[in-house]
Parts: C-alpha cells; structure tokens; sequence
C-alpha cells in the first residue's frame, strides 16, 4: 500500500539505477521499518536522466512483483521550490522533503548585533520576540535571550517562509502526505535552540511536518561512519530529543544515513522509533561492487572517470575524500570499502552514468542475483543494528 507513513519508524532507500528495490524490500521485509522505497530527489533525478515517473514506476513493478503488502511510502527528495513539486504529486508520491537551505543565512553565527538588527526588520522581529522572550523559560534546550533570539530569526526566517510557501502550494495540489523540512545540508550546524524555533514557528503556521532533518554538529558524510567526537553529538541529541519530545508531533530524520553505525545507537537511545533514515547511494556502490568482481574492465573505466570528475562533481556534497590519498591495489572490490575511494565513486554516479550507463545497467541486469544479495546483506546490516538497539 503506497500511503503516507505518518510517525512509525521509516527507512528511505534511494536507487539510482531503478533495479534496487529488490534488494531493499528482501532486506527490510523482517524489521521494525516503514520502508520508502521510491526515493529521488530532483538533483538526482537531473543526473541520472530518469523523471520522478520512472523512478516510481521502477518501484511499483518490483513491490509488485515481490508481493509487498505492508505500508511503503514515496519521497520527493530534497525539493528546494515550488516548481518542484508538480511532478512529484503527478506521480503519486507521499513523502515531500523541502528543503530551504538556500535561504538559511549562515552567516548570522557570526555577524555584529548592529548586523542582525538591520537584518532583522524584514522578519517581523517585535512579533516573534514577543512569543519567544515574554514567555521564556529554562529548558532542556538552553533559553533565548534577545541575541540568541535575533540569531535564529536571521539564520532561518527566510527558510521558514520558503518552507511555508511551498506547504501551502503542496496543499493545494495534495490532501493527505508527509512532510519533512530539512536544513541539514547548510554549512552551520543547527543548536538544539534553533531546532526549537523552527520547529515552534512551522507548528505555529499551521504547517503539519511529520519529520524534521536538523543538521548536527560533526560531519555526516557521504558513505561512511560519523566524522567527530561521539561523546559531544550524544551530549547534543540529547538536547534535541529534548525539543521532539516537548512539540511531540513529529519524528528526527537522519539525512545521509548510510554507514552510520556508530551514531545508531545514539539514535535509538534518544528518539526509539520516532526516526526516519535516509540513504542514497550505497545502493549505487553496491552496484559498483558487481562489477568490480564480474565485470573488472568495466570498473575500471568509472573509477578512472571518477578521478578525472571528483573535483567538480563534489561541489555540491559535504565530502571530505582526498584523491592522492586513494590506495593502489589490484584488489578492485576493496577499494569499495575505503574510505576515499567510497566517496569519490559515491559522488561521480552521475559522470559515470552519462557515459556508461547502460553497460553498468546491462551488467547489473546479468548478474541481478549477485545485486540483490549486496544490497540485502548491505542493508540487513543497518536494518538489524536498529532492531538490536530497539
């Protein structure tokens, strides 16, 4: 049944390719998950050549085909305008992610009081330092005072419309739906009091968001486990579960959550089952893992491709791979599990698609029983690690 999925524990799988979905329902069909299979935002969609349709038509034949009876959703991921959306609701799917982080104002962290009150007089400052500093208490989360106060109105008012504009326009195209605001792919990590004004004024405008993707302090990269101090993020969520649990209406949402293994446990300590994962392109990887053990030749041009294309294909990801420090061995299915060749492949799909798609596609296809076993073992072992943790 494709519906929206609501508050029960969510798992978003992206596919890249369109043959991913069988793997994803064989690794997530014994667990706790509502799984979103049909997952694509429109930046993907532009590199991969594939319209949100075939995405979900993709889906749609392999649910089928599997016999899948269970609740599933669909994503239109990361959508940052209202153009965005018609094709999306044209094809059916049930879960909008917006995402405003071309209106966050990152540079409110750090600019001078006589800055902030010039920016501030656009964003109906007497109204909100009424509603947050007359009726301010000590929280689990911190308190505002004015500074703080006009810091987050600055930073993330003009979001906060953008997100407003496009849940009215979604409204009126769609009645019932998820909505995820996500501000997670900003260079400023959002403190626990930010989480509580933006998710305080989306719930003050009327806005009903089923989930919420802060971005958290320490990097969540592309592929690959957590990047910080531990210690500090539990320390961190903490406080954020803090803000969910006091507004009570919706779920945190981990935005590149493939590969975070040492973060899991933190989530499911601080938000149980109130939490949607999402993940992209490990199911990507995995179809590159395939081809470094059949198809050698094949896999050697795209990772030589992905070399040649790392430096601007990155720009748009928060990835830290180094290209001279990727490792020389003959051994080609390891180089998917390091570190910098993980990311640089990761990020250069859609290089690799423009110019070999379809001989990945047609070796895929040959050895699709090889695939769906990657990817079941792949994401069994995300999927279990929660059910162990729950």
């Amino acid at each position: 049944m494709l519906i929206p999925l609501s508050l029960v524990p969510s798992f978003g799988f992206g596919d890249r390719l369109g043959f991913a979905t069988p793997g994803h329902i064989a690794a997530v069909r014994e667990t706790m998950f509502a799984p979103v299979f049909a997952q694509q935002s429109v930046r993907e969609n532009q590199r991969t050549g594939r319209t949100p349709q075939q995405v979900m038509d993709n889906a749609k034949r392999a649910v089928d085909s599997a016999q899948w009876d269970r609740p599933w959703g669909a994503d239109a991921d990361h959508l940052k305008t209202v153009e965005d959306i018609s094709p999306f609701v044209e094809a059916g799917y049930t879960f909008f992610t917006i995402d405003p982080g071309e209106y966050v104002d990152n540079s409110a962290d750090i600019d001078s009081l006589d800055i902030l009150k010039q920016k501030v007089k656009d964003l109906n400052w007497e109204e909100v330092s009424t509603l947050y500093l007359h009726r301010n208490e000590e929280q689990a989360w911190g308190q505002f005072d004015a500074e703080s106060l006009m810091r987050a109105v600055v930073k993330y008012g003009k979001s906060i419309r953008q997100v407003a504009a496009m849940y009215t326009r979604l409204s009126q195209m769609k009645t019932e739906f998820d909505f995820e605001v996500s501000v997670d792919e900003t260079d400023s990590p959002t403190t626990p009091l930010e989480h509580y004004f933006i998710a305080s004024e989306l719930t003050r405008l009327g806005i009903r968001f089923t989930s919420l993707a802060p971005r958290f302090s320490g990097r969540f990269e592309k592929g690959v486990d957590y990047i910080g101090n531990l210690d500090a993020l539990d320390a961190e969520l903490a406080k954020h579960a803090a803000v969910t649990a006091h507004i009570g209406t919706y779920k945190l949402s981990l935005h590149s959550g493939s590969d975070k293994f040492s973060v899991y446990p933190l989530l499911a300590k601080h938000w149980g089952e109130r939490i949607h994962v999402k993940t992209a392109g490990t199911s990507y990887l995995e179809a590159l893992r395939v081809l470094a053990n059949h198809a050698p030749d094949l896999f050697l041009k795209i990772y030589a491709l992905g070399c040649e294309r790392y430096d601007i294909d990155k720009r748009t990801y928060h990835v830290s791979a180094q290209l001279d420090r990727l490792p020389s061995t003959d051994d080609l299915p390891s180089l998917l599990d390091d570190f910098h060749a993980r990311q640089m492949l990761h990020v250069t799909f859609g290089s690799a698609l423009a110019r070999f798609g379809a001989e990945l596609k047609e070796t895929v296809v040959k050895y699709e029983a090889t695939y769906v076993e990657g990817l079941q073992a792949h994401f069994e072992k995300h999927l279990r690690f929660f059910q162990a943790q729950a």
